[in-house]
């Protein structure tokens, strides 16, 4: 798929070794501090999946960068840091909602959120009577005896995980919610774009999990990816999907409407911004999200369960929202806004810090650029003649 995209050997190879080295000094901290902190054996392989899918994806974005601003005769060094000052800074901007959706899941005060799911329904259904039997009786045993006990086991355990879910699902979401629509605020300087874009979050949310049920839950086409038993889905499996697919589906609207946003910020009218925009992006968020599918894919024939699950349901996630959200949904809604979509009302404008992420202070720079490619042109033509 690089070598599609890019066309150059060199040029397919720096993502994925960038990818690879990123995810090799996650590995060795995480081997390093995993006993201190104690991690869970699944943290490594969780981690794994997301640092090659969004390594690759964000070195991609910035070599499409750079091959562009080269195509255009700007000077290897210059390219390179004209591809920084743009596509870098969408990336930093895009690392930042996926740090915020992962760090929504401290809100909900598990300590363990990979731990294995519950068994099967109808054991669990019998267990569970028992705890909440036990727990029930434990005030009259208490005052009749003196003694005090407490219920434990996976059981209990589930149901108590269960229990803090359900509470803390509301907040976590109003806590990522709130911290992403701040930060597309200060990206895009509209008031709907990130409104625009926390609805989209929530249809491909909606789309994963209701995959996830059909699959694991309900058993359709399970056995054509190695599902043997279906069961309830784990109680702790929607809120953990809740904060990585939130950081991944804000990746695709920041590289998407950015370069919409670079192309009305430098003149062009509301719908020639979006088809520019659309253009330049369009090609590079289709092989981005082809290859963080082929890796999440990759770990649905994991033996783990868990693991299986998150794989299957990160896939169908990335492929609804940068197909169906990104690339059919937000354009139509910007041409429907009009201008509209990047009006930001006064007193906003005022309190929100600017950040160029169009690379608008870079213009001289890049015109100097072209013009300096252009003398080089015509010297070596006058050369040649």
């Amino acid at each position: 798929m690089l070598l599609l995209t890019f066309g150059s050997l060199a040029a397919a190879g720096v993502p994925l070794i960038t990818a690879i080295v990123g995810v090799g000094v996650s590995m060795t901290a995480i081997t390093a501090l995993g006993h201190a902190l104690g991690l869970s054996g699944m943290t490594g392989t969780l981690a794994a999946m997301l640092g090659l899918a969004v390594g690759i994806d964000y070195a991609v974005f910035i070599v499409s960068r750079y091959r562009e601003e080269r195509a255009n005769g700007v000077e290897a060094g210059e390219a390179a840091g004209l591809a920084v000052g743009t596509a870098g800074s969408a990336v930093v901007f895009a690392g930042l909602t996926v740090v915020i959706g992962l760090a929504g899941l401290f809100v909900v005060g598990v300590p363990m959120l990979t731990k294995m799911g519950l068994a099967a329904a109808g054991a669990a259904l019998v267990t569970v009577d028992l705890v909440n039997a036990i727990r029930a009786e434990r005030t009259d045993l208490q005052n009749g005896t003196g003694a005090t006990y407490m219920v434990t086991g996976a059981t209990a355990s589930d149901i108590d995980s269960a229990a803090k879910v359900q509470h803390a699902l509301i907040p976590c979401f109003a806590v990522v919610l709130t911290l992403a629509i701040l930060l597309l605020l200060i990206v895009f300087r509209s008031t709907l774009i990130p409104f625009k874009a926390a609805a989209g979050f929530l249809l491909s949310v909606l789309a994963a999990i209701g995959a996830v049920v059909a699959v694991f839950q309900w058993g359709w086409l399970a056995a054509l990816i190695g599902v043997h038993q279906t069961g309830p889905i784990m109680t702790l499996m929607p809120i953990f999907m809740v904060g990585i697919i939130f950081g991944l589906a804000m990746d695709y609207e920041v590289f998407l409407v950015s370069r919409m946003r670079e192309a009305h910020t430098h003149g062009a009218d509301a719908r020639t911004a979006i088809t520019e925009g659309f253009r330049s992006s369009s090609r590079v968020v289709t092989a981005a999200a082809l290859i963080m599918t082929a890796v999440f894919s990759g770990f649905i024939g994991a033996d783990n369960s868990l693991i299986k699950m998150i794989g299957f349901g990160l896939a169908i996630a990335v492929l609804f929202d940068a197909f169906i959200v990104r690339m059919t949904l937000v354009p139509a809604v910007l041409a429907m806004l009009g201008e509209r979509a990047w009006r930001l009302p006064r007193p906003l404008a005022w309190i929100l810090p600017r950040v160029d992420i169009e690379g608008r202070s870079l213009d001289a720079r890049r015109e100097r650029a072209l013009h300096a490619a252009e003398l080089r042109a015509e010297v070596e033509e006058t050369i040649t003649i």
